[in-house]
């Protein structure tokens, strides 16, 4: 079984910033998952707001849920909002079911974690993320 290690998690990371300073995004907190929700690393950028780091973990549990991006929690609460609810109070540290949460998969498909973005427009934190991923050689879960 592939596994994410801590030198891949921080170079995504790395990854995701160099991303943001290309695109002209504000600062961001990035938090990596492995399969089991664990923290594997998590940094933020100078000057990232209060409570960022809270949600772009909400993201990456909401990713790692779906098994594809916090998107698709996005389009789950308006169609089925009393399971979103019952997921978000299930899971330890809650979801944010919006854009910015992306599945890290293996080139062959298996899911080794999610990373959560938050500090832009959830649109720029999902695609700096999906880009990043790409970039360190690996494949970005379902964004839209």
């Amino acid at each position: 079984m592939a596994r994410l290690s801590l030198s891949r998690a921080n170079r995504v990371v790395s990854l995701i910033f160099a991303e943001a300073r290309t695109r002209g995004l504000k600062p961001l907190a990035v938090v990596v998952l492995d399969t089991g929700g664990s923290v594997k690393t998590a940094q933020t950028q100078d000057g990232v707001p209060f409570g960022r780091f809270e949600v772009a973990a909400g993201k990456a549990r909401g990713a790692l849920f779906t098994g594809s991006a916090s998107r698709t929690l996005h389009a789950m609460a308006g169609e089925r909002p009393h399971f979103l609810q019952g997921v978000a109070s299930v899971l330890a540290g809650g979801i944010v079911p919006v854009p910015g949460g992306v599945t890290i998969r293996s080139p062959s498909g298996q899911v080794l974690g999610a990373v959560g973005v938050s500090g832009d427009t959830s649109d720029n934190d999902e695609a700096a993320a999906a880009a990043a991923i790409a970039r360190a050689g690996l494949v970005a879960g379902s964004v839209g």
